[in-house]
């Protein structure tokens, strides 16, 4: 039997303890437009989805959760691509207008990143899909090639 094919991610679900709050901040750092709302069974309001421009199809979710919240703390579950070392730039200026810390540019295993963090705490990194062309694969906690694992035998 072959194996049936994935069509892309649909949505990516952040947990937040202020909804308010980290819409407003979603909004004004990467333009997400709530297209969805997701109430409780008392009509209280704890989720949103919504469009973010350059996400294509995939949605961006944020869910009320604050136990999962503290947990992500520090943590960097997905990194956003953009195109090259100048749309990095351009988000790390667009940051400093918004007054949201940020680290320098960094050269990354491949690519350029920007890290910063959302107002939970969870940390985002805007990756770019051009290359820098430098091998790092020497540096701690730098990526390198990867070997196939041998396949676990299934029960």
């Amino acid at each position: 039997m072959t194996r049936p094919l994935l069509a892309g991610i649909h949505h990516v679900k952040i947990p937040v303890t202020d909804l308010a709050r980290s819409v407003a901040w979603y909004s004004d750092v990467f333009g997400l437009r709530v297209t969805m709302e997701f109430p409780d069974p008392d009509g209280i309001l704890r989720g949103v989805a919504g469009e973010v421009p350059g996400l294509g199809d995939t949605l961006l979710t944020l869910r009320v959760n604050p136990q999962a919240a503290e947990g992500c703390q520090g943590f960097d579950p997905i990194s956003f691509a953009v195109a090259d070392h100048g749309d990095i730039q351009s988000w790390s200026a667009h940051l400093d207008t918004l007054d949201v810390h940020h680290s320098p540019v960094i050269e990354a295993s491949v690519g350029w990143l920007l890290v910063f963090g959302d107002p939970d705490g969870l940390q985002i990194h805007l990756y770019s899909w051009a290359a820098h062309g430098l091998d790092h694969s020497d540096k701690p906690g730098y990526g390198r090639p990867g070997h196939p694992l041998p396949a676990q035998p299934s029960h």
